[in-house]
């Protein structure tokens, strides 16, 4: 495993993928920051990366691996037959109510207080461009966004933030460095739940005719997301190699799936992305003074 240095500063970002239940990778990384104190001044989550990216912020240490492992596993929240149930691949009442109210509480204080910011990503049907929403102090507020930026297409119903339809921050904005970096964070970790060099079969996504007549522009959106998604990926590895960002991903091609059930894997990967963030080091920028 290839060790590295990333150097810390106030243009630091974070950059979190998402990627559903791949994303266990990204838990592991950021359990791993956490025990080490880290913090980013700026950090942005898509999907399965909004979600992960929230306990970030509150600091919970374990929140993000116990909901995504441990309680997949004794509630099933992820059933191809909910979509006949309940019209969602995933249980969302469940996902985004029961849990951070009950089951495993979400710390919206320690969130509040936080001074880094969080940006979660959302895809709007209106204009099938990428909206980036930051929210701390309305609870109800904040689970309208993250339940948007999880709302896959075809597979889960059209969500609403400030009664705009959105879904999947993905389709518009998979991996939101270009964001960061619009934003003026310019030294980005940016960890992907993909290995080096995958890439989407690069053709269009075929749009049923009956899935969103009414929004022509997420429609062309999402024919144009496997295209998008992998310039995005030309960029990573472009600025990546030229020394300007720091990657963490998994090293080899994944065997778990977007919807992955079984535990075991679930938790190699988490551990795999523990250990590469451990590997890598992460020191403060002395900034110089030219008085």
């Amino acid at each position: 495993m290839e060790k590295g240095t990333f150097y810390l500063s106030a243009e630091s970002g974070l950059v979190l993928e998402g990627g559903g239940l791949r994303g266990v990778f990204t838990c592991g990384v950021l359990d791993n920051l956490m025990d080490r104190g880290i913090r980013f001044p700026y950090t942005v989550g898509v999907s399965a990366g909004a979600c992960n990216g929230l306990s970030y912020l509150s600091n919970q240490r374990g929140r993000a691996k116990y909901s995504n492992i441990d309680l997949l596993e004794k509630y099933r929240y992820v059933r191809y037959h909910y979509l006949l149930t309940k019209g969602n691949l995933m249980d969302f009442k469940l996902l985004f109510e029961t849990f951070p109210n009950q089951i495993i509480p979400y710390d919206y204080e320690t969130y509040a207080a936080c001074s880094e910011r969080f940006e979660m990503v959302t895809t709007s049907c209106r204009t099938g461009q990428a909206c980036y929403f930051e929210e701390k102090q309305d609870p109800k507020r904040i689970i309208e966004i993250v339940r948007a930026s999880s709302s896959l297409p075809f597979v889960c119903p059209i969500a609403s933030v400030d009664g705009e339809p959105m879904l999947d921050g993905g389709i518009a904005d998979s991996i939101p460095l270009e964001r960061a970096r619009s934003l003026g964070f310019h030294r980005n970790l940016v960890v992907l739940t993909r290995n080096k060099g995958y890439r989407k079969p690069d053709k269009l996504t075929q749009v049923p005719f009956f899935f969103y007549a009414r929004y022509p522009h997420l429609r062309e959106s999402i024919r144009q997301r496997n295209r998008l998604y992998n310039q995005q990926m030309d960029r990573v590895e472009a600025l990546e190699a030229a020394g300007e960002i720091t990657v963490l991903r998994p090293l080899e091609p994944l065997q778990v799936s977007r919807m992955e059930q079984d535990s075991k894997k679930l938790m190699a990967l988490y551990e795999e992305g523990y250990a590469c963030a451990a590997n890598l080091t992460i020191l403060p920028t002395i900034e110089s003074n030219n008085e």
